[in-house]
């Protein structure tokens, strides 16, 4: 595998697409010709909850010939919508026994089982639709990201804030220069909303009864063996680090995207985390993460800050000297936004998204109507973001898609450094051509897992 250059490697994506993903694969564009109907062929792996909403989306845009859950229940209750699909337990033998008849795949499973099925979908040349956080780890998020180059795919991940309109509005603005030079982030959530610190720390004890409707050895996957509990599937698995990427992972790829992708963000060079009952089992009852990223292109270094959780009962939170220059009378703090602090003035957004924002300082706001439209709109959210997908699978340009993995990898590699340092309890420097922490070796433990036999990527 060829090294990237530090230079290449921190392009942004709109940079960097133009000249990496024109020679992209056509073949699905073409199989999808030769059929009388002209229609791509899509199977779902992970069917239940988003992963429901993400294959019925793709429903108007081909035709889904294949249903994938470890969880039996999921599978019944999406072939109600496509009684024709074939149906399977494990995304191996699915991908093995229809690789010459499926274009792409959607990957809505518990995080640790992102990039083992999209891995090998993207190998066998299929375009690929996953979930966000893009993966479990920060070198998953890398190789996902060299994968897609290298197979010549179309990709997107599902952080649908980046189709709306505000967002792509939002972004021109940033890098138009309306606030002048951004030095300063700060994102927040709502998350944890289900259990993990200080609730729970340790495994569940006892023996449990494993629902015949579950293959409970498909759901482990890649994490290591643990018997089966009630406390996992089907949700309360975001919080146990074994399967899921916690607060940061569940929402910092949506809440932090439009910043992201606004200042051309690309690798962290240093994170470090205070963080509220770290244990090695379940995500922190609190975290307050900080990134440090270098300058880019004529932009200036940035400090990335990330509040999730309570600390003593109050949520964590922006400084209250900041707030107090946004909120108006009277108003409260929305759960979750970001807030971009430029020489200029401000761009506040209490919007999971992105999508909805405020500027905030003297004159930003005829500033704003001079600077021209220069990205596609789209307005159309989750069902948007699989219209893209397809137009850039037909139109052979992965870049059509503006959460491909080029991007969306990017993006994943610098949140889940976040929990690297909230696991590692150190601030952490790290090497983004190498993907390793320099200073604090034993934190490369969190960096890339170990896989269960079978399920290596």
């Amino acid at each position: 595998m060829k090294r990237l250059t530090r230079r290449s490697f921190l392009r942004s994506s709109a940079a960097a697409g133009a000249s990496y993903w024109l020679l992209a694969s056509a073949r699905s564009a073409a199989r999808a010709a030769d059929r009388p109907n002209g229609k791509l062929q899509f199977a779902g792996i992970g069917v239940g909850g988003k992963g429901a909403s993400d294959i019925d989306q793709c429903g108007p845009l081909g035709t889904v010939i294949a249903l994938c859950d470890v969880d039996r229940r999921m599978i019944d209750e999406r072939k109600k919508r496509f009684p024709e699909a074939q149906t399977f337990r494990d995304y191996r033998e699915m991908l093995d026994k229809l690789g010459d008849k499926i274009d792409a795949v959607t990957i809505s499973t518990p995080d640790h089982m992102h990039a083992p099925p999209a891995m090998k979908a993207m190998r066998m040349g299929k375009h690929v639709y996953c979930q966000k956080p893009l993966c479990h780890t920060v070198w998953e998020a890398r190789q996902m990201r060299l994968a897609a180059r290298e197979n010549r795919v179309c990709t997107q991940m599902g952080n649908q804030g980046t189709a709306e309109n505000g967002l792509r509005r939002a972004v021109e603005l940033v890098q138009a220069g309306v606030l002048g030079a951004v030095k300063e982030v700060h994102v927040w959530t709502n998350r944890p909303i289900w259990p993990q610190a200080p609730q729970v720390m340790e495994r569940p004890k006892g023996e449990f009864k494993i629902p015949e409707y579950l293959e409970w050895d498909l759901f482990l996957g890649a994490a290591p063996e643990r018997p089966y509990a009630p406390g996992y599937h089907p949700f309360a698995w975001r919080g146990w680090w074994d399967f899921g990427t916690g607060a940061l992972g569940d929402m910092a790829c949506h809440t932090a995207n439009m910043a992201f992708m606004a200042l051309k963000l690309g690798s962290p060079v240093s994170a470090e985390a205070e963080a509220g009952d770290v244990n090695p089992e379940t995500c922190p009852s609190y975290a307050h993460v900080t990134l440090q990223f270098p300058a880019r292109e004529s932009m200036p270094p940035v400090t990335w800050h990330w509040y999730e959780g309570k600390k003593d009962g109050k949520k964590m939170l922006p400084p209250e000297s900041l707030l107090s220059k946004l909120l108006k009378g009277g108003e409260k703090l929305a759960d979750s936004g970001s807030i971009l602090v430029g020489e200029k003035g401000i761009l506040f957004s209490p919007n999971d998204y992105g999508a909805a924002y405020r500027l905030v300082g003297e004159g930003l706001e005829e500033a704003a109507k001079q600077v021209p439209q220069s990205l596609p709109r789209n307005g159309r959210g989750d069902a948007g973001m699989k219209e893209e997908w397809v137009r850039a699978i037909r139109e052979n340009k992965p870049e059509i898609a503006m959460s491909n993995f080029d991007y969306a990898g990017m993006l994943t590699e610098a949140v889940l450094l976040g929990n690297v340092a909230i696991r590692a309890g150190k601030r952490i420097e790290f090497d983004g051509e190498k993907c390793v922490c320099t200073n604090v070796p034993e934190a490369n433990a969190f960096i890339k897992k170990t896989y269960r036999k079978g399920f290596e990527i």
